[in-house]
């Protein structure tokens, strides 16, 4: 295996990782599906990107595809446990757009749309991309 792969998928996390990758998928996932198919209360493609468009986001089908797409298959990916790195670098910076675009102004707390879940899904997806996926992934086994 070449050496920029096998440094994608190496790994030095213990099995403590695994569940915080599993956990933080899962999440992302669930998210991800509200975005892209209206499952869990959310609003599809077409009212997200509705949505999207109206805070700034243009265009906006193409933007809630996007983040859609980064979350649910991110998300998949980081459960799984397979091309963690990308799908935490990728998941990072959605979190990014989202606390920027559109919790900053509302402050650092959730109850009022706050940036603290935004950034500290942003920090679990940063903490994926130095660590990596863990003892217990695909990551591993590929790159062993």
């Amino acid at each position: 295996m070449s050496n920029p792969i096998k440094s994608i998928l190496a790994t030095n996390a213990g099995y403590g990782i695994t569940l915080l990758r599993i956990i933080a998928g899962l999440t992302f996932m669930a998210h991800g599906s509200q975005k892209l198919f209206g499952m869990f209360g959310g609003y599809g493609l077409a009212g997200t990107g509705q949505w999207m468009e109206s805070i700034g986001l243009a265009p906006g089908y193409l933007m809630a595809l996007m983040a859609g797409g980064a979350e649910f298959f991110g998300g998949l990916a980081l459960v799984i446990g397979l091309l963690v790195r990308p799908a935490a670098a990728s998941l990072a910076v959605a979190m990014l757009v989202a606390m920027f675009s559109v919790h900053w102004a509302n402050g650092f707390f959730i109850q009022a749309n706050g940036f603290e879940y935004a950034l500290t899904l942003a920090l679990v997806s940063a903490t994926l991309l130095i660590e990596g996926a863990g003892k217990l992934s695909l990551d591993r086994n590929i790159a062993s």
